[in-house]
Parts: structure tokens; C-alpha cells; sequence
């Protein structure tokens, strides 16, 4: 049973008699078997109350929210708690696996108060000149370059061939470079997130700093109609450096929502009828099925790192100043329930209500709008290709990447029947009107 909200200190100074509470096991966000099934995670730590301890990676233990009201209660308390991670950083092994997503850097993520504000008015204003119209023709125009590459083969992984390189073709494109500069962006970004080696994983950071490097050298000399060029030329007036880590941040966190986002949705529509019908009435669309994986299947299911600015008192749980805390947009979404693959969710079956995944308060995503339009256009265009797509496999044979982090496939094979990239199908798949 959850404590009712407090995050201060009592009246008097002393310490509230603690709740009774489980012995202090630690449970590990990490391994195969918790990405195989971590909602039955979410529920055994719920004994635990709205807080309970956990381990993101070996001897890096945090407190993870996973009730909804003490999730809200931290998102909208910027007095509390801090998005600054420097002393926390010192307090893990440099070589950790879980400091490149938590390490402080001077951007929009890991900052506070003016320094936060000036950050991200420069992103959202960014993303708020990229006019929807624009965005749906990248989006067509580099799902046509993927879906062409694989359409006469009949199968596909779509997940290394669509979802994880889609973003990446997107943004190489909004940020003002060619397409033939994609690739280094595709080694770098793809490649820090999928390293297996420290080999690897040092080949992407040469090569993302390489990307980097080129386009802001490029903008430097010549701007266009591009994020980078805006976020340059933004009254904020950031310097060279800030203009980099903003670059840099909005990349890498859209990137890996934005693929995880499509290749969960693909994987519940691909197993749920009511996404693929020839009648006019009747069936769900690609918006639906995003919103159902907003609900039921977030692609970033653990993150919000916040520290308590002081000792806190807070849902029943005590805090030490400093302490990594993370939300979990997953466990707090679905406290009420979760609905399978081709469960109605809402009362059109859509999979509608309330939902965590793109985070709340002043550090919630400022790019909710683009993304959704992203990700649905490319949806869109890939069944508009391949009219009969259909997993290979059962739902319940795919595999989830391990990681305390994100909710994303391994591979999502599927099959199809052949088509000539210069002649897209009719399909019976119903799209929104936009």
C-alpha cells in the first residue's frame, strides 16, 4: 500500500516511523531475464510500496518509482529534486555501462532552472519551426530509400533495416546534412547504442565526432533551413560548445525512443486484426497502434534520473541527498493494469489513457508532436509498400534488448509478398486523414 505524498522533512525535524517494508534484496534492471518479462518485474516490487530499490547495472544500485501519483509528484517538483548528475557520477565506476546515459553534460537533460530554461527553448523552438508538411516528406522520402532496399526480397528484419535506421536518415536530413553523410551517422549513433566491444564502441564515438564535427563546420560556414542552424542562430545566443551538447542530446534521445516506438508498434500491429482490413469501417490505424505502445509498451521504460537536493522524506521512503532516483514510466503507466497485443485498452479499443512515456513537468519530451508524426508517417508508408506484411514468428517468440533503460526488440522478422520499388501496392490498411 502506498504512503500518501510527503517530500519534506517533518514538523518537527524527526524521522517518520519507517513503513513496513521487504528485507532489502536488490532487483537487477538488467539481464535476459528481465528483458524478457519486466512488467512481472514491476509487479513483485511493488510489495515495496511506490519506491523500490534496484540495480541498473552491477554494484550501480537507484530507487525507481513505479507508482503514477509519486511519478507525477518528482516530475513536477523542480524545489526538490536536480537533474545534475556531477557528484553522483563520481560515485560509479567510470568503466559503467549506465554513465553515458547519466553522466552530466551541459544540455537541456542534466541541467536546472535558467541554464535548463535556455536549453530547451532552443530545442523546442527548433522542432516548432520544422512545419508538419516537411516532415512527412522526409519521413516518405527516406521510408522509400529503406523500404526499396529490401521490397522484392518478400522478408525483412524490420528492425535493423527500417526502425533503428529511419530516425537516423530523418535527422541527418533535418539537421542540414546530405544523404550521403548518413552513414557515418548511422556508424556512430547505431553503433553506441549497439556496441558489444569496447572496440566497438570506440569506433562509434570516432565516428559520431566525426559526424559532429563535419556539421557543425558545415553550418559555421554556410546556414540553411535546418536545426542546426537554428539552434545557432537562436536569440539564446549558446556557444559553439552548448550548440554541440544540444545536438548531440536531441540525436541520441530521439533517437532511441523514436525506433523503439516503431518497431513496438509494427510488432502489435503486425499479431492484431484489427489493424488490417478491407473494409472502410472498423479497423484501427498505425496512431492507434502508437498510442497503444505509449500506454502498454513504453519505448523508454525507465529513465527521469533526478536527485533529491536534500535528505527527503518522500512517498514513504527516505532519500539521501544525491541519491539516483529514476521514474518508471512502464511500471507507473500499467499500475492499473496492461493490455496484451490485441487487447482493447480504451473505450474505442485504441488503447487510449493516461501515460508516462513521454515523461511530465518541465523536463517532459518538447518534441511529443513530431515524434508521433514521425513515426506514424513511417508506419504509414511501409504498409502502404507492403500491403500482407506479417511476423514470421509468434509474438511471444520475439526478443527484447537487454537494458534497465529502454523496451526495444532485438529483431522483428516478417514476411511479405515481393513488389517492384517502383510500384507501391494498393493496401488494405486504413490510414489517418492528415
Amino acid at each position: 500500500m502506498n504512503a500518501a505524498p510527503h517530500t519534506g522533512n517533518t514538523p518537527s525535524g524527526t524521522m517518520p516511523a519507517p513503513l513496513s517494508r521487504p528485507s532489502h534484496e536488490v532487483t537487477p534492471l538488467y539481464g535476459e531475464e528481465f528483458a524478457a518479462d519486466p512488467y512481472a518485474v514491476y509487479e513483485r516490487l511493488r510489495r515495496y510500496g511506490a519506491l523500490a530499490p534496484v540495480e541498473i547495472a552491477p554494484g550501480v544500485g537507484a530507487m525507481l518509482v513505479i507508482d503514477y501519483r509519486a511519478a507525477l509528484d518528482l516530475l513536477h517538483d523542480p524545489v526538490t529534486w536536480s537533474k545534475d548528475s556531477t557528484v553522483w557520477q563520481d560515485t560509479v565506476p567510470q568503466d559503467s555501462p549506465v554513465l553515458p546515459m547519466l553522466r552530466a553534460r551541459p544540455n537541456a537533460l542534466f541541467s536546472d532552472g535558467e541554464a535548463h530554461a535556455r536549453y530547451r527553448q532552443v530545442i523546442s523552438d527548433g522542432f516548432a519551426r520544422l512545419e508538419p508538411h516537411q516532415v512527412r516528406q522526409i519521413v516518405r522520402e527516406v521510408s522509400d530509400q529503406l523500404i526499396a532496399r529490401f521490397a522484392q526480397d518478400g522478408e525483412v528484419d524490420l528492425i535493423s533495416r527500417f526502425a533503428r535506421l529511419l530516425p537516423l536518415l530523418f535527422f541527418n536530413r533535418a539537421f542540414g546534412l546530405a544523404d550521403d553523410r548518413s552513414e557515418l551517422l548511422i556508424q556512430g549513433i547505431a553503433g553506441m547504442f549497439d556496441s558489444k566491444t569496447t572496440e566497438e564502441a570506440e569506433a562509434a564515438d570516432i565516428a559520431y565526432t566525426q559526424y559532429i564535427t563535419e556539421l557543425t563546420q558545415a553550418k559555421q560556414r554556410e546556414r540553411g533551413q535546418d536545426l542546426t542552424s537554428w539552434f545557432m542562430d537562436h536569440p539564446a545566443g549558446l556557444s559553439a560548445e552548448e550548440v554541440i551538447h544540444q545536438i548531440v542530446l536531441t540525436m541520441g534521445a530521439s533517437y532511441e525512443p523514436l525506433s523503439n516506438l516503431i518497431g513496438n508498434a509494427l510488432s502489435r500491429m503486425l499479431v492484431d486484426e484489427r489493424y488490417y482490413s478491407n473494409l472502410s469501417g472498423g479497423a484501427l490505424t498505425p496512431r492507434d497502434a502508437l498510442h497503444d505502445v505509449l500506454r502498454n509498451e513504453p519505448p523508454m521504460a525507465n529513465y527521469s534520473a533526478h536527485f533529491p537536493k536534500r535528505d527527503v522524506y518522500f512517498h514513504g521512503v527516505w532519500l539521501r541527498a544525491g541519491q539516483l532516483v529514476l521514474v518508471s514510466y512502464a511500471a507507473a503507466t500499467t499500475q492499473s493494469g496492461r493490455a496484451a497485443p490485441g487487447e482493447a485498452t480504451g473505450a474505442d479499443g485504441s488503447g487510449g489513457g493516461a501515460h508516462l512515456a513521454w515523461a511530465a513537468g518541465p523536463h517532459g519530451c518538447p518534441a511529443q508532436q513530431p515524434a508521433l508524426l514521425i513515426a506514424s508517417t513511417a508506419i504509414e508508408r511501409l504498409t502502404a509498400w507492403l500491403s500482407d506484411i506479417r511476423l514470421t514468428v509468434t509474438y511471444d517468440e520475439l526478443k527484447w534488448r537487454p537494458g534497465p533503460f529502454q523496451r526495444g526488440l532485438v529483431a522483428l522478422p516478417a514476411r511479405f509478398s515481393p513488389v517492384s520499388p517502383d510500384h507501391v501496392g494498393g493496401t488494405p490498411w486504413k490510414s489517418p486523414s492528415i
